[in-house]
């Protein structure tokens, strides 16, 4: 049987799920002829996770004209018994036997202030209209968390056994830490990530400006790429006369993040939506205490391994992060458990199952 792997969003944040399933669906040695698609710059690397696997080169990008008729056209050209998209992306007129994993709603529910808001409504109709097709023209639908898998099967009104779920993982980074100099001999909070709205980092950033009247000597690292969203919460900081407290670090390597990790006093999490909540897991396999949103599925996947806030409170935000920086029992007993959380996920077991799904329908 010929499986076809979509996988274009290689080397995103989205796309570690993808490069994942690839690494491990390898280690697996399916019987069938597995085909992965990605763009030109990931080659390399997946030819070098996946030698044993054919790896085609498919530039198409997601959300355009070009994915609709170009990568069509290459699908139909490979004659798949079972195509597995890893977003929802995909050509809506491919009618071949598929399975198309779903990490959440938040495009459908939150609007990006950086992008031209009558061209994103436009887009986001276009979404909401896409997720119901595929969630009802896809075979078998994979979601990284319970809570999706129920949101997806609500709004897309399907039948909840359709859909598969396959928790992720978080691996602990292999990169030699690498210090950043704005945080060397500071005590620091820190998130990492993209500044869209449902990240909620204003809400973080006015938390933070309590917390620093009983812990003068905090600092608030944000870390992630400066775009105009960053930018955003940039002057939230200036007019509150933050500008000492709150480091932006921009773009950081592996090695710096895991230095980040391993040195911060809370890894505080506030967002309002999420699919997995990939960050927390990953900061808590480098021995990080967690301080996090008690919204959608996070507390899910972390458990009794956070100290949880309503996202919507910043007094709450304040308070949950002031009793994990200031406690060091708590601290202590929530990187045991995050320990312990982070051992309940695996790759492998995704790749199991996610092959388990293969089978089932070529069969």
């Amino acid at each position: 049987m010929r499986i076809v792997i979509d996988a274009r969003e290689s080397g995103t944040s989205t796309g570690r799920y993808i490069d994942k399933l690839v690494e491990y669906l390898h280690e697996l040695k399916p019987a069938h002829k597995i085909i992965v698609l990605t763009k030109k710059q990931r080659l390399n690397y997946i030819r070098s996770i996946a030698p044993r696997f054919e790896v085609v080169e498919s530039n198409f990008k997601e959300f355009t004209f070009a994915e609709q008729t170009g990568f069509l056209k290459q699908l139909r050209s490979l004659k798949a018994d079972l195509v597995h998209f890893g977003m929802t992306q995909q050509p809506v007129l491919y009618f071949g036997k598929k399975v198309t994993t779903v990490h959440d709603l938040t495009t459908v529910r939150f609007r990006n202030p950086s992008k031209n808001l009558l061209v994103y409504w436009f887009k986001q109709q276009v979404y909401k209209w896409v997720i119901r097709r595929v969630a009802h023209s896809s075979k078998q639908l994979i979601t990284p968390s319970q809570y999706v898998k129920d949101d997806l099967a609500k709004f897309a009104s399907i039948n909840s056994r359709k859909i598969t779920v396959t928790y992720e993982a978080a691996d602990k980074i292999s990169q030699t830490p690498e210090p950043i100099n704005q945080l060397l001999n500071t005590k620091f909070i820190m998130y990492v990530g993209r500044p869209t709205p449902h990240k909620n980092l204003e809400r973080l950033v006015e938390a933070f400006r309590i917390l620093k009247n009983q812990n003068p000597e905090l600092v608030l690292a944000l870390a992630g790429k400066t775009d105009r969203n960053y930018k955003k919460v940039s002057k939230l900081v200036s007019s509150k006369s933050l500008n000492d407290s709150v480091v932006f670090t921009g773009f950081i390597s592996e090695g710096q993040l895991r230095w980040m990790y391993e040195n911060t006093a809370a890894y505080v999490f506030p967002s309002l939506s999420e699919g997995f909540g990939l960050p927390g897991l990953e900061a808590m396999a480098h021995n990080a205490p967690v301080v996090s949103s008690n919204a959608t599925c996070l507390p899910e996947i972390y458990g009794e391994a956070a100290h949880y806030f309503d996202p919507e409170d910043v007094q709450d935000i304040a308070v949950k992060i002031a009793t994990v920086v200031n406690s060091p029992k708590v601290r202590e007993n929530l990187i045991k458990n995050g320990q312990d959380q982070v051992k309940k996920y695996s790759w492998a077991k995704m790749a199991e199952q996610t092959l388990d799904i293969y089978q089932e329908l070529l069969s």
